[in-house]
């Protein structure tokens, strides 16, 4: 999906143009894929734009920087600042927003730690990752070749640029045979998660996510997701799946910031259907708390102004 350009972008400390933001080609994180990011959303609400759980996510940033052993050289309070700074002085009322850190240039090899830490906030208009169709149809799944990754590998709790060339591939993959997203076991066999999204199948009306020992990443609009369904009264359990669970699901929906709330209508060509009463009550429920609709949520909406 193409980017807009917007005017500035906030680096290491100051806002600069969306053409002067740019890394020396020796930079340490294009060599080796040691950085570390999140993707947010902001909102248009009744009192301005709304970035949704941006704490979260920021709390989030630094906890796979740590991972890592990635020294961010600011607070979170200080990115949570920047991140708002940067939506307000693009005069943008919903935008996706992407904050990274790196490490940057004057080092090489494969030993990080002696690696200056970058940081970076941009932000951009971005409409729904998986198209209104997918939204509101849902959108065809196929089961990638490609595994997700052993957290004794490489760590999926942690959100590290190099580790989605593995989502990329399965995401290719998926594209190239016609499908709209790809879904990644374990090295186990288990149902661990999309390209960029958590997973949820419905079974005799209940919910079920599959958990982080799966390999799936905590997801921040997945945790919303599951406090919105128990306060609607549904049963939500974490537990693994395995991929006939998905053919035989009742429903199935996807979340992820990017994404959002996407119903699932086919697995390998097993059709689910059209999206289901669950889905749809999460859904209604979701796109008006992100808005600041939602009184019982609406401080998991952090307003810029």
């Amino acid at each position: 999906m193409p980017i807009t350009p917007t005017e500035k972008i906030w680096m290491d400390g100051a806002l600069v143009d969306w053409a002067d933001a740019n890394v020396h080609v020796l930079t340490h994180s294009l060599h080796y894929g040691c950085g570390v990011f999140e993707g947010i959303r902001a909102y248009e609400t009744s009192q301005g734009p709304g970035i949704f759980r941006l704490t979260d996510h920021i709390n989030r940033l630094f906890a796979s920087a740590k991972i890592y052993l990635i020294d961010i050289p600011f607070s979170p309070q200080q990115i949570i600042d920047a991140t708002k700074e940067t939506v307000r002085v693009n005069g943008l009322e919903s935008c996706y927003i992407r904050p990274i850190a790196f490490l940057g240039y004057g080092e090489m090899g494969l030993n990080p730690l002696p690696c200056s830490v970058n940081v970076a906030i941009a932000v951009w208009p971005w409409a729904a990752y998986l198209g209104d169709e997918g939204i509101q149809h849902g959108v065809r799944m196929k089961i990638s070749t490609w595994q997700r990754h052993d957290p004794n590998a490489m760590p999926p709790a942690a959100k590290l640029t190099g580790s989605y060339v593995n989502s990329s591939m399965a995401k290719v993959e998926a594209l190239n045979a016609g499908y709209d997203e790809a879904i990644l076991l374990s090295p186990q066999g288990y149902v661990s998660e999309c390209t960029g999204e958590n997973i949820f199948v419905v079974r005799n009306g209940r919910i079920i996510t599959p958990p982080v020992s799966a390999g799936a990443l905590e997801g921040i609009t997945q945790s919303s997701v599951m406090t919105i369904a128990r306060d609607l009264g549904i049963d939500v359990e974490v537990g693994n799946i395995l991929r006939s669970d998905l053919y035989t699901a009742e429903e199935a929906f996807l979340s992820g910031t990017a994404a959002e709330v996407v119903p699932i209508q086919s697995v390998d060509d097993r059709v689910i259907g059209e999206p289901g009463p669950i889905t749809r009550k999460i859904q209604d429920v979701y796109f008006s708390t992100v808005r600041g609709q939602v009184d019982q949520y609406k401080d998991w909406v952090e307003h810029v102004t």
